[in-house]
């Protein structure tokens, strides 16, 4: 165990409950706000979660976000500077508050509301184009609101067009908290609330004959994030996407990789799964696609599944999914993504802090801008979460494997940001 890794059992870093300090700082501009820090956390225990606020004290982290433009945000009571190295697992790809974004829906807003989604909608129709010329073929596009949402709604074409039940994820991976999304995930998540769904197994990530032994005839789909965020972030194994792929085809099940954290950018390519070189029969884009303005998601997938849908138009609907103020979000989103330069931008990021991290006692999962930090004990994530918090570094561990931490910095990172979060983890974990 490194020095750094000491701090663990020291005073000064020590995790155990302590009160949350006063603050003669007001919130300013954000209507029916509290006063004060202590009444903020009060109320928050008392109606919304009291069990979120236990964990926030014992761990220190007396955060209440405030102002926020760019990489950073304050805390609303003193002024604390945090770079945000977490983007609300990619909600804030672009940043807080980006212009372009913040632009796009003013205008829309003076136009349009969420619209009807019982109707044609022109503003739909573009976006849907849009992100169907991003893929390989994708070309229908169904919306939402949230990740899980729209896993449910692959997991519901999935059994339908095939005629089989049986879905295929990963242990210790996410997909959201929903119904089908939640019977495909990690186990801690959905075994409070009684027995699994039928038809949902898992195996390990990264083994390619425990897929093969697993896919029979009934699997109607493999679900799959094209990196495990949750799970610590392993780097898919050479071969193992396109090994899963062939396994699917051969045996007349889809292939649907969850993009929700890895998409739009995050690895330096549009979608995660080019890195593997495979085409995916459907692929759940979320998070980012908001610009962290107005919530949107989307599924995509091959002509073929979308025709379901024609005998079916009024099968599945989602009352603010695809609403046309959050397609404005959404396309002005792309036009930051796709101009000239950006993803190569975020390659390049990528390789300097895999050089300038090179010897740090953690290994570095990394593709991109989407990087793991992992250390070589359980609970190092937790650890470098509080080492990072008491330093203005926003960043959160996996919680599928504590012993990473998630470090996921906006896509827009200046070079003096960049420059500035190594030096702090540098210094910090030596």
């Amino acid at each position: 165990m490194t020095a750094w890794a000491n701090a663990l059992t020291s005073p000064a870093c020590a995790f155990t409950p302590g009160s949350l300090g006063a603050s003669s700082f007001a919130m300013h501009d954000s209507v029916g706000a509290l006063p004060t820090r202590e009444a903020t956390f009060a109320a928050f225990a008392e109606h919304v979660s009291r069990g979120k606020v236990a964990v926030f004290e014992k761990y220190e982290l007396d955060l209440v976000m405030g102002e926020r433009s760019g990489c950073h945000f304050e805390d609303a009571f003193d002024q604390r500077r945090f770079l945000n190295c977490h983007s609300n697992g990619g909600v804030f790809n672009l940043g807080h508050r980006h212009p372009g974004v913040i632009d796009a829906v003013k205008r829309a807003l003076d136009h349009v509301d969420i619209g009807n989604h019982h109707l044609v909608s022109a503003h739909r129709a573009a976006l849907a184009r849009r992100l169907s010329s991003t893929t390989k073929g994708l070309s229908g596009v169904v919306f939402g609101v949230s990740g899980g949402e729209s896993i449910d709604l692959a997991i519901k074409v999935g059994r339908a067009v095939t005629g089989r039940r049986g879905v295929i994820s990963v242990q210790g991976g996410y997909h959201g908290h929903t119904g089908l999304a939640l019977a495909a995930g990690d186990g801690q998540y959905r075994d409070p609330f009684g027995p699994n769904l039928p038809g949902f197994q898992q195996v390990r990530f990264g083994d390619l004959g425990a897929m093969e032994q697993a896919l029979g005839d009934d699997t109607a789909l493999v679900l799959l994030e094209a990196i495990p965020a949750t799970l610590g972030m392993p780097i898919p194994p050479q071969g193992y996407l396109a090994g899963v792929a062939a396994l699917c085809q051969e045996r007349g099940a889809l292939l649907v990789i969850d993009e929700v954290q890895t998409g739009l950018g995050r690895t330096g390519r549009m979608w995660g799964h080019e890195h593997d070189g495979i085409e995916p029969d459907m692929i759940v884009v979320g998070k980012g696609l908001s610009g962290g303005i107005y919530p949107i998601t989307a599924t995509l997938m091959r002509p073929e599944l979308h025709r379901f849908f024609d005998e079916h138009p009024f099968v599945h609907v989602s009352t603010f999914g695809g609403s046309e103020v959050g397609c404005a979000a959404a396309q002005a989103v792309l036009d930051v993504v796709e101009a000239p330069g950006f993803l190569a931008g975020v390659r390049a990021l990528g390789e300097r802090f895999r050089a300038e991290l090179a010897g740090a006692p953690f290994e570095l999962r990394q593709r991109g801008l989407f990087m793991g930090l992992a250390f070589p004990f359980e609970g190092g994530g937790m650890l470098a979460t509080k080492l990072l918090f008491d330093r203005g570094v926003f960043a959160l561990y996996a919680n599928n494997d504590t012993r990473v931490l998630q470090l996921l910095p906006p896509l827009i990172l200046s070079d003096a940001e960049a420059q500035g979060l190594i030096a702090t983890l540098r210094e910090v974990f030596g």
